[in-house]
């Protein structure tokens, strides 16, 4: 099975340095970016760098209550949390979702649960930001390649000013792409964005939708330089994008 994205970053916090080995040791071999923590402080100092997508984190650190951080976390950033902890009592289980957590696994685990359970948070998390993208803010305008994408009009205007006509779907399409420079997205997170749940695996709506907009917006559909195709990964808009 293809990686939900190799450029998922994961972060795993948790004090046992097995534990750490054995998740990261299963999260690269799917494809997906790791770092660790073995607690809060490393934790907070890689969060501050930047680019994490996902984190699993133990609620027994050591010195500092897993709880409390998670309630930090989610006070300050949306990033999802998958708690993973060897506390599995019912009220643990309520206040750690109180708390904002994803999800949440007790120890001892199955490594294919855990990865399931990843992969779903990852795709609900880029879901929920996908439908915001899919309903841009009107006034924002997203250049790239000498076109511009205006969310008041949703319109697509080439340098000279010229309208590109694109249908409600290849318009949201494009949005979610603006949105993500440099990110590879699956077909399967695509497909949820733009469709939800409701679709079929053998539905081809994206593959068609991106070769149409590709007609449109490359110098050469035939040689994409804007949307990339990633193979065994998905789709990648490879250019700078800046908001007007």
């Amino acid at each position: 099975m293809a990686p939900e994205s190799p450029s998922n970053h994961i972060l795993i916090v948790d004090d046992d340095a097995q534990i750490r080995r054995m998740l990261r040791r299963m999260f690269e071999g799917e494809g997906y970016e790791v770092s660790e923590a073995s607690g809060a402080k490393d934790a907070r100092s890689t969060i501050a760098g930047g680019g994490i997508d996902l984190i699993t984190l133990d609620l027994n650190l050591g010195g500092e209550d897993g709880l409390v951080f998670a309630r930090e976390l989610r006070e300050r950033s949306r990033i999802p949390i998958v708690m993973i902890t060897g506390k599995g009592d019912m009220i643990d289980r309520v206040v750690g979702l109180e708390m904002g957590a994803d999800d949440y696994i007790s120890k001892p685990f199955h490594l294919r649960e855990v990865l399931a359970r990843i992969r779903s948070v990852l795709r609900r998390s880029l879901a929920a930001a996908g439908s915001q993208a899919a309903e841009v803010r009107p006034g924002d305008r997203y250049r790239f390649a000498g076109w511009t994408l205006d969310t008041t009009a949703r319109e697509l205007l080439s340098g000279q000013g010229g309208r590109c006509d694109l249908t409600s779907g290849e318009f949201d399409l494009l949005a979610l792409f603006v949105q993500r420079p440099g990110r590879v997205l699956t077909r399967d997170q695509i497909m949820d964005v733009m469709k939800g749940h409701d679709w079929n695996p053998n539905d081809r709506t994206i593959d068609n939708q991106i070769v149409r907009l590709r007609k449109k917006i490359e110098a050469d559909p035939k040689d994409p330089r804007i949307i990339k195709t990633v193979r065994g990964a998905g789709y990648t808009f490879a250019v700078a994008v800046s908001q007007a």
